[in-house]
């Protein structure tokens, strides 16, 4: 499969150190399969950081998902330990970090899921100042249409993606 990765600028070599922490998954390079949402995001970036919005294309197996020598974890739809990884990713004060549900310590090679997108910022908020429960929050989750994002968080899992022409 093809995976595009939205930026200010052509990326061929993958520096992890580079990536911000604190997203959706952890600190890693994030890509899709839906290349617009990658040149949407590419003009994001480069208005942001200025530059020239560029969409950079990786072959990758999606077999690998299933390979016993990487940790993956793939969420098919948004549900509860969903949404508890991604609360727990962004929150600058967790410190549970062997926690199960967390990948700032990035245990996971490969995390594959739904974008939690601006959409659904209000219903992180509402259950943040515990408004809702997390059943509410998934509840609410069910009616939202998300996009998906892989997210590679070691130097192994880079070795699984090779840039291509997209």
């Amino acid at each position: 499969m093809i995976l595009y990765h939205g930026s200010n600028m052509k990326i061929t070599d993958i520096d992890l150190s580079k990536c911000r922490p604190y997203k959706d998954f952890g600190q890693g390079f994030y890509l899709t399969d839906i290349k617009e949402q990658a040149e949407q995001m590419a003009r994001r970036v480069a208005r942001l950081y200025g530059g020239t919005p560029c969409v950079s294309a990786f072959c990758f197996d999606e077999a690998v998902l299933a390979a016993s020598d990487v940790k993956t974890l793939v969420f098919e739809k948004p549900c509860k330990e969903w949404a508890l990884f991604v609360l727990n990713n962004r929150n600058r004060k967790f410190r549970n970090v062997s926690d199960a549900l967390c990948n700032q310590d990035n245990k996971y090679d490969i995390v594959t899921g739904a974008v939690a997108n601006d959409d659904i910022a209000y219903l992180f908020r509402t259950f943040a100042n515990n408004l809702i429960d997390i059943d509410g929050l998934v509840r609410g989750l069910e009616y939202k249409s998300l996009t998906n994002q892989y997210s590679f968080h070691t130097e192994k899992s880079l070795k699984y993606l090779e840039p291509t022409e997209g």
